[in-house]
């Protein structure tokens, strides 16, 4: 059934309303460990028909704070052109701007994936970390939040 959905999902994610394509990356990166979700979901977030896809799905994607979003969003990264590249960036903001224990976890997460046999993701991970890096979030590591 999760196959019939991301299937179903990629179909959406086609359409030429940009709105349906970006509740197509919304709802698929929720399937993003099915290998059958990564090439829709990379077409989503270079979206050559609005950037405001590109946002929405690389947040999805972002939120999930895991290797499989990450590293969809780290392949793109390495292929986005300046544009897109911005929209990333700014989707990386949105996310990782309040807790400083998440952007660690995907900082920690992007190191690893710099060591990826896979080119693009390696330089895609690289550039990831280098604007996680850039970001000061809101509210500091638990550790110095509960004096623990």
């Amino acid at each position: 059934m999760r196959r019939a959905a991301v299937a179903a999902l990629a179909e959406l994610g086609r359409s030429r309303d940009y709105r349906d394509r970006a509740d197509a990356g919304r709802a698929l990166a929720g399937f993003a460990e099915l290998r059958e979700a990564l090439g829709p979901l990379l077409a989503l977030v270079l979206d050559p028909g609005g950037t405001f896809v590109t946002r929405v799905s690389a947040q999805a994607l972002l939120r999930r704070n895991d290797l499989a979003g990450l590293t969809i969003v780290a392949s793109a990264l390495a292929a986005a052109d300046d544009n897109h590249g911005d929209w990333i960036h700014t989707a990386v903001v949105d996310v990782f701007g309040v807790f400083a224990d998440d952007r660690d976890d995907a900082m920690w997460l992007c190191e690893e994936m710099s060591r990826a046999a896979d080119d693009r993701v390696a330089l895609g991970a690289l550039r990831l970390r280098d604007s996680l890096a850039g970001i000061d979030p809101v509210l500091g590591p638990a550790v110095a939040r509960y004096g623990r």
